[in-house]
């Protein structure tokens, strides 16, 4: 590993590359904190597949990009006379110390639990007027939900058990039968949204990330799917002219293989 002198120059050596493609790149020179916001969304994506996946060549080369974008934003704040990367640097620690008493104060704590109630608490403290303020409104439904119980947990409004948890979850279930046998498309969607709400915070009290967790679903049956086909077109046959039986005994087949 590279030692502190090292990481320094070498992130000297990128901002340096970035003041010689805002002058010299015409792509580069145009852009502006709203054209890079859908390239970061994408590289973060990108990010979080290399994790997903333990790819960690490819995670360094994303990680790149993404310090990439963020001394791209620093750039252009820089000449708007907004922000530079040391402010950047320099907000973000003074922020670690302040939320942090455990580490830079007398703050005793006894467990991770009570650093996240600490930090809640720091963060109303700043100025924040809701638990809720700094959960991001763009994010997937599923990481929001997450997001939220996991801040309003660390003010204390929470289920005392898990035990509890999924009766709700069990509950909401039934209450969307209900609705169901009444065709009310409008409370069944109401309800269908409880009963996910309800799987997250289960989920949070197992201590299982919900959108990794459906993630690794996604790519298993991607790949038990694409097994399948390759099956199919083994046999000279096409998939589209199969019964869902044949189709079934096919996805029996996969599901031997181990995948």
């Amino acid at each position: 590993m590279n030692n502190r002198k090292e990481q320094l120059a070498a992130v000297e050596r990128l901002l340096d590359i970035m003041d010689e493609l805002r002058l010299k790149c015409p792509w580069d020179a145009k852009q502006t904190f709203e054209s890079l916001r859908n390239l970061t969304i994408e590289e973060v994506y990108e990010l979080t597949d290399s994790i997903d996946q333990k790819d960690y060549p490819e995670l360094k080369k994303e990680l790149g990009d993404v310090l990439m974008h963020i001394v791209f934003y620093a750039k252009i704040g820089s000449e708007q006379n907004l922000f530079d990367i040391a402010d950047i640097a320099n907000s973000v620690s003074d922020k670690l110390v302040y939320r942090h008493p455990h580490i830079y104060s007398d703050v005793v704590v006894a467990d991770e639990k009570e650093v996240e109630s600490n930090w809640e608490k720091l963060k109303l403290k700043e100025g924040n007027k809701s638990v809720l303020g700094g959960v991001p409104k763009g994010l997937s439904a599923m990481v929001k939900a997450y997001r939220i119980q996991d801040k309003t947990s660390g003010v204390g409004f929470d289920w005392q058990n898990k035990e509890d948890v999924w009766a709700k979850f069990e509950e909401e279930i039934e209450e969307f039968k209900v609705e169901e046998v009444k065709g009310d498309k409008t409370q069944m969607e109401d309800e269908f949204g409880d009963i996910l709400f309800s799987l997250v915070n289960y989920a949070r009290f197992v201590k299982i990330d919900p959108e990794q967790a459906l993630a690794k679903a996604n790519n298993k049956f991607i790949n038990r799917f694409q097994k399948l086909e390759q099956l199919i077109i083994k046999d000279n046959k096409v998939i589209s002219d199969l019964s869902a039986e044949e189709l079934n005994q096919y996805w029996i087949e996969v599901k031997k293989i181990g995948l």
